[in-house]
């Protein structure tokens, strides 16, 4: 049981929505789910991706939000809880947001940064093609950004489950939705040659399928539903017995891929329309979100205002992700030290701003350390995301459907009620989720070290 006296909870199903949906919606859904359904023919990749969504990550998700509510604790604790020989599940659980963290809030810190600079008229600048890498060449400037962006993280955290993440989480998500509905109408019915951008991203081109449209919708949606991370443990430890972990599981997946799909309207048109049709400009990662947009923006009618939106959703997007994450490790730490919450958050605020020192200089003045090739950030992503999150999601797959038993986790979904999909749910976890991970694991790995490209 809690090592707490009374553990925090969200008053309800709408908190703990939004707040999960929250997790997961972050800078993936961004910047690598429309290069990815562009890149793998649009509208399959979008049927690849929310089959996999209904059937795969359903299973995923319930799994640990039943692990978190069943033992009413974080991950750390949680595994121990249910078998001690599965302790070490639930310390790698505990470890990837610890990594992943630091790294996220660095670029929380760089979409800070553009979004201040779009609201005070540096567009054109930003707009250059030299820009966005002289930035983050700087040494002061990105660690400034990067420390309010963990700061304000931290103060929402804070405030607690109720008062704070589900309070936020209950203004941000909508808010988040309303802008990205604003962009995507602005684009289309502004932007000449948009139209033909939307068929791009909607219209399935079937020569495009291949084992690889399923990886990368695998992985993809691995990441974006914010699993193996320890998020939905610990976010099912705060959630109450007569919410039903069936229902909000399916409206945090409603979430997610409608605001992906609605990430891809947003952005593929747009740079479709300006590139000319060049698919190239659709390249992932910080070079589309940082260096492509912003020519965008630039040439777009009022520009200057929708950039600045768009980096104001953007940053809300981010902002719940790192929510999530630091709540999980703050929940870890007052589990096994005992401390209350607010010294807790300060730990984890400084512990973050330390850990992200690495990332935020290994573009500047530690430019010239890499390891295995990667620059500091790039490596801290390749652990925690290609190597660490598959273990922990094959590791609990396997803990499950053998150890465990999924009628222990069946039985927990059931006290709110008939559970609908369990049998799709049990054959998931034993059979079919354990070789998805495992092709996710295989791939990624060859993906980084360029013996296949997703």
């Amino acid at each position: 049981m809690s090592t707490e006296t009374k553990r925090s909870s969200f008053t309800g199903k709408i908190g703990f929505v939004l707040a999960a949906a929250g997790s997961a919606v972050g800078l993936g859904n961004i910047w690598r789910f429309p290069y990815l359904a562009a890149k793998y023919g649009g509208g399959i990749f979008l049927l690849t991706y929310i089959i996999l969504s209904v059937t795969f990550g359903f299973a995923l998700m319930v799994a640990e939000i039943a692990i978190g509510r069943k033992t009413q604790q974080s991950p750390l604790g949680a595994f121990k809880a249910l078998d001690k020989r599965f302790a070490w599940v639930g310390i790698l659980g505990t470890i990837i947001p610890v990594i992943i963290l630091p790294y996220y809030s660095v670029i929380g810190g760089w979409v800070t940064k553009y979004m201040f600079g779009f609201l005070t008229g540096g567009m054109n600048e930003m707009a250059n093609d030299t820009y966005f890498n002289g930035y983050i060449a700087k040494v002061g400037e990105p660690i400034v950004w990067f420390l309010l962006f963990v700061a304000v993280t931290a103060l929402i955290v804070i405030f607690g489950v109720q008062k704070g993440i589900e309070k936020v989480s209950k203004v941000m998500m909508p808010l988040l939705i309303f802008l990205m509905i604003f962009i995507v109408i602005y684009s289309v019915c502004t932007i000449d040659g948009a139209w033909e951008g939307v068929l791009y991203y909607i219209k399935p081109d079937f020569s495009k399928f291949s084992i690889m449209t399923v990886v990368s919708a695998m992985g993809q949606l691995f990441y974006s539903m914010s699993l193996a991370m320890g998020i939905m443990i610990t976010f099912g430890s705060y959630m109450k017995k007569e919410i039903s972990i069936e229902k909000s599981t399916h409206q945090i997946e409603i979430f997610d891929t409608g605001i992906a799909f609605l990430a891809g309207l947003m952005i593929v048109p747009a740079v479709f329309a300006f590139s000319g049709g060049d698919e190239g400009a659709l390249g992932q990662g910080p070079g589309l979100m940082f260096v492509t947009l912003p020519k965008v923006f630039a040439k777009m009618p009022a520009g200057a205002v929708i950039g600045t939106v768009f980096f104001l959703m953007v940053l809300l997007a981010a902002l719940t992700s790192a929510i999530s994450l630091m709540e999980t490790i703050v929940a870890v730490i007052m589990d096994k030290f005992k401390l209350k919450r607010i010294p807790a958050c300060l730990v984890v605020f400084g512990a973050c701003l330390l850990l992200g020192l690495p990332s935020s200089l290994g573009y500047s003045a530690w430019a010239g350390v890499k390891i295995l090739g990667m620059q500091f950030l790039d490596l801290f992503d390749f652990i925690s995301n290609s190597l660490m999150m598959p273990i922990v999601a094959l590791a609990t797959c396997i803990f499950v459907g053998y150890f465990l038993k999924p009628k222990a986790l069946v039985d927990e979904v059931s006290l709110s009620g008939e559970f609908k999909w369990k049998k799709m749910f049990e054959i998931m976890i034993k059979y079919i989720a354990p070789v998805f991970i495992l092709a996710i694991l295989v791939s990624s790995v060859l993906d980084v070290f360029n013996v296949i490209e997703i």
